[in-house]
């Protein structure tokens, strides 16, 4: 069975090989391109579910064909997962606040990467199913509309800008933000929210959160995130 298209843009034909043999042995249609211009070209032709995108490319790199794929109407809201050399944190960091929905570092294992891409658009299909704004995340239940914590039936005292940060990850869990996407995201009300004071943010969630405080992780050089989930 089918389950979607996925677009791989990698200069290193090894690893697309890779990629296109555990993609289609998961039921995968897949696209190849070798180079950032072959890749958007490819793209707008074929509107593939998600893309694959290696950073250094040759001609346009990654970062350009996300930037060229974020500002065109029709692709903007597809997924991107970028796969970069390991520890590039700067690239990393770059990539994110561009618009990529995560990263992957070579090298890698290409069960990972499937299961990257199945979490990635999971998120998608959830983002605009829910309008009642309840986030319902391990044993936390967040109430946006009447402003309510409870963590394992009990309930928390959050103020605006911790309740907003924890509402902001809890509904994208296993997704990468970086501080100044998290402070874009918050705009804190009660605190002055910079990429400095977001970890004093995250320190007071913690404390407030008891048992669960585990399942908001740091991401070493890049940020934070709310635990994958199964």
């Amino acid at each position: 069975m089918q389950k979607g298209t996925i677009c791989i843009v990698e200069d290193e034909e090894d690893i697309r090989d890779i990629l296109v043999v555990q993609l289609k042995r998961e039921g995968y249609t897949t696209l190849t391109a070798s180079s950032g211009e072959e890749g958007v070209a490819l793209i707008r032709e074929k509107k593939p579910q998600l893309l694959l995108l290696d950073l250094m490319l040759p001609g346009i790199d990654g970062f350009d064909v996300c930037r060229t794929l974020r500002q065109d109407k029709e692709l903007r809201d597809m997924p991107i997962i970028m796969i970069t050399a390991r520890g590039e944190e700067a690239d990393i960091i770059t990539g994110l606040e561009m618009g990529a929905d995560d990263y992957i570092t070579k090298p890698f294992s290409p069960r990972v990467v499937v299961s990257r891409i199945k979490s990635v658009l999971r998120r998608g299909n959830k983002k605009d199913s829910d309008s009642s704004g309840i986030i319902e995340y391990e044993s936390i239940h967040i109430d946006q509309p009447k402003h309510l914590v409870t963590v394992e039936d009990r309930s928390v005292d959050l103020t605006a800008t911790e309740f907003k940060l924890l509402a902001f990850l809890c509904s994208r869990p296993g997704w990468v933000f970086t501080r100044q996407q998290i402070v874009d995201s918050v705009k804190g009300e009660d605190y002055a929210v910079t990429e400095r004071s977001v970890d004093v943010q995250v320190v007071g969630l913690r404390k407030k959160l008891g048992n669960q405080a585990e399942y908001i992780e740091t991401v070493r050089g890049v940020g934070y995130r709310a635990r994958e989930l199964g």
